[in-house]
């Protein structure tokens, strides 16, 4: 039987950004992807966002990985030549009820350690951004975006480097504990095959609770059933006259629809944010609810082609009274399964903080887990 030292399940960015790190110091890194191509999935299917951290409460994993991770991609975009621009991002707010919560919302910034948010006035907005209606808006400097594949790129190209293997087309179908090790079955391009390793890093995305289960956790005792957020998005035919992204207020399931540029200067409206049973990249919404929902702080949208673009699917870890979830990220030694690092509902900010996440995940594994 093949043996290795540490198996990633998942070649998204996560997975990828994790043996990129962990391949720098640590021989026979293995990356199994059941898809023919990186990336193929929430990585590639989303905003290109890198986000600031101004979103999820105070001391969780998503605003410190957030915050550590926007810093760590600017640093990476900058030194490795991967593009990128920093455009900053407004969130607006029209009526009493938004303008209160956008109060909540910058003071909560502040408390991640977000140090540029500025409150910008109605004048302030109209000054920078001459076709944004708002009666107030925070400006988020840091925000900025990048080519989803171009960072992916950039980790599969340093894994290759450090000698790493990445197994496409490759799907685990079972994992079992053998005494101080593990041995994971699977399928690689149609041929069954076994590998025993050290160490197992969950980094499945929208598969992961499906891989926590093959390796006998039960997820819905500890909490980690994901459910599918399925968002859609439209692309704007035209120059539409704003430089910088601009949010609405938070939703319940999502950040709102926004307006995205990409690198070449094209935007894209979305993602919207409803549940799904299955796995779909078709595109549902209706181009009217889009149009409605920007209009009211984009009056000028209804004066552009709208269409059909693109859809994503997010890993979304909820309880069930509904209330907030963090990112799980844990070596399962507790769980008789050491040497088990599970990362589960790891959806949005995972893009922006994929190379903190992999230094957290390092340090689990140096501090945790390596002999």
């Amino acid at each position: 039987m093949e043996t290795a030292n540490i198996v990633i399940i998942g070649a998204g960015v996560v997975g990828l950004a994790i043996a990129s790190r962990l391949s720098e110091h640590s021989e026979s890194v293995y990356v199994f992807e059941k898809n023919k191509t990186i990336g193929a999935e929430t990585s590639s299917h989303n905003s290109g966002v890198i986000h600031s951290g101004i979103y999820y409460p105070k001391g969780t994993l998503k605003a410190k990985l957030s915050l550590r991770g926007n810093a760590m991609i600017y640093e990476l975009c900058e030194k490795h030549g991967i593009p990128f621009k920093r455009l900053g991002k407004l969130i607006v707010a029209n009526g009493e009820h938004e303008l209160k919560e956008l109060e909540r919302l910058a003071q909560n910034g502040r408390n991640n350690g977000i140090e540029d948010i500025r409150m910008l006035e109605a004048d302030d907005v109209r000054a920078i951004e001459p076709s944004v209606h708002a009666d107030k808006a925070i400006y988020v400097p840091s925000t900025g975006i990048l080519e989803p594949y171009d960072l992916m790129n950039f980790f599969y190209y340093n894994i290759m480097k450090n000698g790493g293997v990445i197994a496409l087309d490759t799907e685990v179908t079972g994992i079992r504990k053998s005494h101080d090790s593990y041995i994971i079955d699977g399928i690689s391009s149609g041929e069954k095959f076994s590998i025993r390793c050290n160490t197992i890093i969950n980094s499945a995305g929208l598969y992961s609770s499906r891989i926590a289960e093959l390796a006998g956790f039960d997820i819905d005792e500890l909490g980690y059933r994901i459910s599918y957020v399925k968002g859609d998005y439209f692309r704007v035919s035209g120059k539409l006259p704003v430089k910088r992204l601009i949010y609405p207020m938070p939703e319940d399931k999502g950040l709102g629809i926004h307006l995205t540029p990409d690198l070449s200067g094209s935007i894209r409206l979305g993602p919207n944010a409803y549940n799904v049973n299955h796995i779909d990249y078709r595109v549902n919404s209706d181009v009217k609810d889009f149009i409605e929902s920007v209009q009211r702080f984009l009056p000028s949208i209804v004066e552009y082609e709208v269409h059909e673009d693109s859809s994503g699917i997010r890993p979304q870890l909820i309880r069930h009274d509904g209330s907030y979830r963090d990112f799980i990220i844990r070596n399962e030694a507790d769980h008789e399964m050491p040497g088990f690092i599970n990362l589960i509902g790891i959806e949005s900010p995972g893009l922006t903080a994929s190379p903190a996440i992999a230094d957290y995940v390092s340090d689990i594994y140096n501090n945790e887990i390596k002999g």
